[in-house]
This record gives C-alpha cells, sequence and structure tokens, in this order.
C-alpha cells in the first residue's frame, strides 16, 4: 500500500464522508489539515488522528478563511499535493411548495454558495498552491476530488437547490482538469449515491433499510469508507483525470 508523504486538505473533514477521508489520508502518511466549522468537531478529529493532522476552522465561501486553511496546510514539512473536497449542505423544497409558495431564493443561494462556491474556492486556491511546488512522476504537482452527488443527474421533488449545486460540481471538473492541465494537477469528481453519513443517521431504522432495499447490488447504504477508498484510489491513479465516478450501487433515483 503506497504511502502518502505529502501534505493534504480535506474540506468538510471533520464529519461523515471527510472524517472518512481524514482518517484514510492519516493512516497512509499524509500531513492532513482539516477544514470544517464546525471547531469540537474538528479539534477532536485532529486529536485523535495526531502526528500532522491539523484543524483549521473554515468557510469554504470565504476566501480569506480558506486561503488561511491552504497557508497552514503548505506551511507543512512537505508540499501540498491533495485536495478533497466533502464540505457540504441539503436542502429540500419544491420550486412551487404545496400551499402556492415560491421556492425561496436565500434557500437556493445557500445552498449553491456551500456546495459549488465553496468546492470551486477551495479548488482554486488548493491548486494555485500545488503550482507552486515541484513536479514529481510524470509531472504531476497534485490532484483535487470534488464531491458531487447522483442527485446532479437523477435529482428528486424538492431536490432543486441540492441537484443544482451538484450538477455545477460536475459541470466544472472537465474544464477545471484542461485548465489546470498545465501545472501538473488533476481533477476528478466522485457522485456518491445513498451513503450512510449523520444525515441518513438520524432516520428511523425502517427507513434506512427502505432506502438500502432499493440498490440494486450491494444492497446496503454506501459507507463513508467507501468514498475514502475511492477518493485515495483516485489520488493513486495518475492517468484519471477530468472525469466523474458515480459510487451508488448502480442506483438511479426515482422522482420521489
Amino acid at each position: 500500500m503506497k504511502s502518502f508523504e505529502v501534505a493534504a486538505v480535506v474540506s468538510g473533514g471533520a464529519s461523515g464522508l471527510g472524517a472518512a477521508t481524514s482518517r484514510a489520508l492519516a493512516a497512509r502518511g499524509a500531513a492532513v489539515t482539516i477544514l470544517d466549522l464546525n471547531e469540537d468537531a474538528g479539534t477532536a478529529l485532529a486529536a485523535e488522528l495526531g502526528g500532522h493532522t491539523t484543524f483549521v476552522r473554515t468557510d469554504v465561501t470565504d476566501e480569506a478563511s480558506v486561503e488561511a486553511a491552504i497557508a497552514e496546510a503548505t506551511g507543512k514539512d512537505r508540499p501540498l499535493r491533495i485536495a478533497i473536497n466533502c464540505a457540504g449542505i441539503g436542502w429540500a423544497e419544491r420550486t412551487v411548495n404545496r400551499d402556492g409558495s415560491a421556492h425561496g431564493l436565500p434557500q437556493f443561494t445557500k445552498t449553491v454558495m456551500v456546495n459549488l462556491v465553496g468546492t470551486f474556492n477551495v479548488l482554486r486556491l488548493a491548486a494555485a498552491a500545488m503550482a507552486r511546488t515541484e513536479p514529481g512522476e510524470d509531472g504531476e504537482r497534485g490532484v483535487v476530488v470534488n464531491t458531487a452527488s447522483i442527485a446532479a443527474y437523477d435529482g428528486q421533488i424538492g431536490q432543486i437547490a441540492y441537484a443544482a449545486s451538484k450538477g455545477g460540481i460536475v459541470g466544472l471538473t472537465l474544464p477545471a482538469a484542461r485548465d489546470l492541465s498545465s501545472v501538473g494537477v488533476r481533477v476528478c469528481t466522485i457522485a456518491p449515491g445513498l451513503v450512510d453519513t449523520p444525515l441518513l443517521g438520524s432516520l428511523p431504522e425502517e427507513a434506512r433499510t427502505a432506502l438500502a432495499s432499493g440498490i440494486p447490488f450491494p444492497r446496503r447504504l454506501g459507507r463513508p469508507e467507501d468514498f475514502a477508498e475511492l477518493a485515495l484510489a483516485i489520488v493513486e491513479h495518475g492517468y484519471l483525470n477530468g472525469e466523474v465516478i458515480r459510487m451508488d450501487g448502480a442506483l438511479r433515483m426515482a422522482p420521489r
């Protein structure tokens, strides 16, 4: 198993997909900087992982906040080579609600700001830092892995804000990879299906079982560790670039 003797940043790195990825990277020797708004969870995870792991309270939508986090990562005794974007929020509301009211604009804007603009903010600043490092094998300086969702393709009723934000991440993947080809930075995106994150964990067991039964195979909810394993595989596979990979057990979501 390859060791990652490099620096890495993980946005949304204190819980769910991000926490699993932070753990996996640290286990492989990376100096991980956890970016998250949840100070208690981030501080606790950094203490748990120890070593070169640090936490920086970060608002991914704020330029100065992300700049400070990237500065922390690049200040370590190894080059920044890995950025994994897991920060995101959900929102459920119809374009026109049952009571005839229109979808709230602030809610739509916030969802797009956190999920799409936040992803781009971390991507651009991390890539700029990677571009200043010495190239490695094949001229590669780093890799960015983003998180979309199968809702980008199969958005359900009430998912218009979430699906739009995740569709934007799918749409930026290829042009970002092409933009960054000149500096040797790869960009890929994972589009997870139903993953057993804290959000789904709040549902009753009966509801969780019903969700899992609709997945063709394997007939279970995805695990955060499944995501982390795929993210690290992308990091290792130097010929993967500009690609969006569905991780969903062959699930195609119905309208509701």
